[in-house]
């Protein structure tokens, strides 16, 4: 199971062997939210935001209530200084979240602190 296998290599940081379970993960299942989930925080970890935005954004097309990706798109969002944007995915994850409320009510605050700078 490539998935399986990128997820133990990811929790070693073995970042580069996971990347390739992943994307041979999605060869094989191209709608696997979770290998994309995963290559996001591979690039977050790398300092990839462009990379990491797509592959946010591939989540969520596949899982428009994807809590996690949303919440981690609305985090970019706000380190780019997107404040707007960062809002709407706020406001959107609010209207869905089970397990994320507390991190959204957080990050609505960052968001305010942020934005009045």
């Amino acid at each position: 199971n490539f998935f399986q296998e990128g997820v133990s290599l990811f929790e070693i940081n073995k970042l580069e062997a996971a990347k390739f379970k992943f994307e041979k993960d999605i060869v094989f299942n191209p709608k696997s939210e979770q290998s994309y989930l995963y290559l996001s925080k591979i690039f977050n970890k790398q300092d990839k935001r462009n990379l990491e935005e797509q592959n946010l954004n591939t989540v969520m097309l596949i899982n428009p209530k994807n809590e996690e990706a949303i919440y981690n798109l609305a985090k970019l969002k706000l380190s780019s200084s997107d404040y707007q944007k960062s809002k709407e995915l706020n406001k959107r994850l609010k209207s869905i979240c089970s397990s994320y409320c507390g991190k959204s009510e957080k990050l609505k605050t960052e968001i305010e602190n942020l934005s009045k700078k």
